[in-house]
């Protein structure tokens, strides 16, 4: 027969409360009891009884997170940064990816809520029209928040980072380094790059720069359609000399489409991403980048879906925007120049 609690208690002649506690990383219990408890588990090879322990507590004890992808570090370090989180409260992260696709996210969503997930964090694709599947949520009462993409008209709290910020630091600081025909590659038809677009827009309207349409091109979320976004600006005369990016694997593509031109970086072309993914500084050339406080809004969406389940009444929603901060490299750092736009 599997160990139980009170087979723990009974050993150690403590009561089964304290072994609950000690589980499940609760209560004020001493060090040397607590050591006590963990090794005999172990030496029994104690396993929760998640079943039992959601019929008393009415808590499954894990959390759904959706992303549009598993592969994009930005979503990977979010991940890390939920399951840091909640781990010591005893949650687990059932993680799901959606593709990018509207429809398969309200499958996922939906597969989640029958498993009776406790909370969700999701990074949704919905579009203000579509907001059937978040009134299904509200109606099974299972608390959620959303990151990185906030919905307009959809009563939710949202953590995220402030994107028309990201476009005009980046914009600000590749015309600070001389940079006078600025392009920018922007990202899919989403809020999001809709507003680093109007931080770039706002940017050059600020320097008084006359804004060339023709400098604006869809690059994606990619490297690979980075790289034929950087492919389209590199057709044009007079080239850009300057490139904001819409993230960091869109910026990686760009530089091998400039480097593979025969053009040098950034003395012909700079180039800023956004993002500060794990392997923006170890590049041949390392980027400039903007830093989105990736893991801190993992981290404060976890603390505050916790808190929403954990919470008896009702709790005032949040929006919580991350200023963004410029990380600078090899990929900006050029002599000044002077010319005409």
């Amino acid at each position: 027969m599997p160990a139980t609690m009170q087979d723990i208690a009974k050993h150690l002649k403590v009561s089964v409360v304290t072994v609950s506690k000690v589980l499940r990383n609760q209560g004020r219990i001493s060090d040397a009891t607590r050591k006590r408890v963990l090794r005999r588990a172990k030496e029994l090879n104690y396993q929760m009884n998640w079943v039992a322990r959601s019929l008393v507590t009415r808590r499954t004890f894990a959390i759904g997170l959706l992303l549009p992808e598993f592969a994009h570090p930005f979503f990977a370090e979010i991940a890390r940064a939920v399951a840091h989180t909640v781990r010591p409260h005893g949650y687990h992260v059932v993680i799901s990816s959606f593709e990018e696709d509207p429809a398969s996210e309200i499958s996922e969503i939906e597969s989640l809520l029958a498993r009776q997930v406790d909370g969700l964090i999701i990074a949704s694709s919905q579009t203000p029209g579509h907001l059937g599947i978040f009134k299904r949520v509200q109606e099974r009462k299972t608390p959620f928040i959303l990151i990185d993409r906030p919905i307009a008209r959809l009563n939710a709290s949202f953590v995220g980072v402030d994107n028309h910020a990201i476009g005009t630091v980046a914009t600000e600081h590749l015309i600070a380094q001389g940079c006078r025909r600025i392009g920018h590659l922007r990202g899919p038809e989403i809020r999001i790059a809709e507003e680093r677009l109007e931080g770039y827009r706002r940017a050059l309207a600020k320097a008084g720069f006359r804004l060339h349409s023709s400098y604006i091109v869809s690059g994606g979320h990619g490297d690979n359609s980075g790289y034929l976004a950087m492919s389209e600006l590199l057709k044009l005369s007079p080239l850009p000399d300057g490139v904001f990016c819409y993230n960091d694997p869109v910026a990686i593509g760009a530089m091998k489409a400039i480097l593979e031109a025969g053009l040098k970086l950034p003395q012909d072309i700079a180039v800023v991403g956004a993002g500060n993914v794990r392997y923006s500084d170890v590049l041949a050339v390392p980027l400039t980048t903007i830093d989105q406080g990736t893991c801190q809004i993992g981290r404060l969406a976890a603390e505050l879906l916790l808190a929403r389940i954990g919470s008896k009444g009702s709790i005032r929603l949040q929006k919580i925007l991350i200023p963004p901060k410029l990380v600078e490299r090899e990929s900006t750092r050029r002599l000044a120049k002077k010319s005409s736009i």
